[in-house]
């Protein structure tokens, strides 16, 4: 990727965020932050988010932002880039683009993009938590991190689903002064020879125990609440039927597909 590591102004990512912040700023959204300082001001990192919600990175984006002007670029699907104005949006921020017919390509885009000493930010568990409890993550986080010789920086963030999530449609008026809390936790150091799914499996434990500490920190109770885990007393589905709901819902992707394609 030809255009990473760059120290000239970047206006629309600038432009992207001044709105981004407008928009949380009319929602009178509230941001509860710890573990800031590990976020690096300079140099390369990988952030492996928790994934609960839709606006999960522009909320990232707008912690960092805020604390230390990092630019974050994602990992997306290639998908979204070729939607009219998002595609638009997400190439002038310089996101990466994950075809998933020719994912080496995008791999290598995100392993420069760290040498170059960007901060590239990955949802590790390849979609979103309906169960908001994290998922078995994915190695390609931690891979890339041992490949450019970065760390990998757990982001933990609870009260996004509040904003929108999958599904369970939310209002409009419900988004207004919803709390949002992160954790950015302590840098994981990964070595080219340690066991990607040893470190994977450990990092899901360190992004749940996360999720737990600013789940019982949270100031409003979701004892009863839809956006909280069942097994808090929340309502939201169990990992297992939430599990079920996802691969029933590809399952009619796959047909609706071979029905437009003619595919057995």
């Amino acid at each position: 990727m030809s255009r990473v590591g760059r120290s000239r102004p970047e206006p629309i990512y600038r432009s992207a965020i001044t709105l981004g912040t407008a928009l949380f700023k009319f929602w009178r959204l509230r941001r509860i932050e710890t573990g800031l300082k590990h976020l690096p001001d300079t140099g390369g990192a990988v952030l492996a988010m928790t994934h609960f919600g839709y606006l999960e990175f522009a909320l990232i984006e707008w912690a960092a932002w805020n604390h230390n002007r990092r630019q974050i670029r994602f990992l997306t699907t290639k998908r979204v880039f070729d939607k009219p104005g998002i595609g638009w949006l997400l190439r002038g921020m310089h996101h990466i683009p994950v075809d998933m017919e020719r994912g080496a390509e995008a791999y290598a885009d995100a392993i420069a993009a760290l040498r170059a000493g960007e901060l590239i930010g990955v949802f590790p568990e390849a979609g979103v938590s309906a169960s908001f409890e994290v998922r078995e993550l994915k190695t390609g986080a931690v891979r890339l991190a041992a490949e450019a010789g970065v760390p990998v920086i757990p982001v933990a963030v609870w009260g996004g689903q509040r904003l929108m999530t999958k599904n369970h449609p939310v209002t409009f008026r419900e988004r207004f002064g919803v709390v949002i809390s992160f954790a950015f936790g302590e840098p994981v150091g990964v070595a080219p020879t340690d066991d990607p799914r040893t470190v994977t499996d450990a990092l899901r434990e360190t992004m749940q125990g996360m999720v737990d500490g600013l789940q019982a920190s949270y100031p409003v109770d979701g004892v009863g609440r839809w956006w909280h885990p069942r097994s808090k007393g929340g309502t939201a589905p169990t990992p297992a039927e939430a599990a079920t709901a996802d691969a029933e819902r590809a399952l009619r992707r796959e047909k609706a597909r071979a029905a437009v394609t003619g595919a057995p």
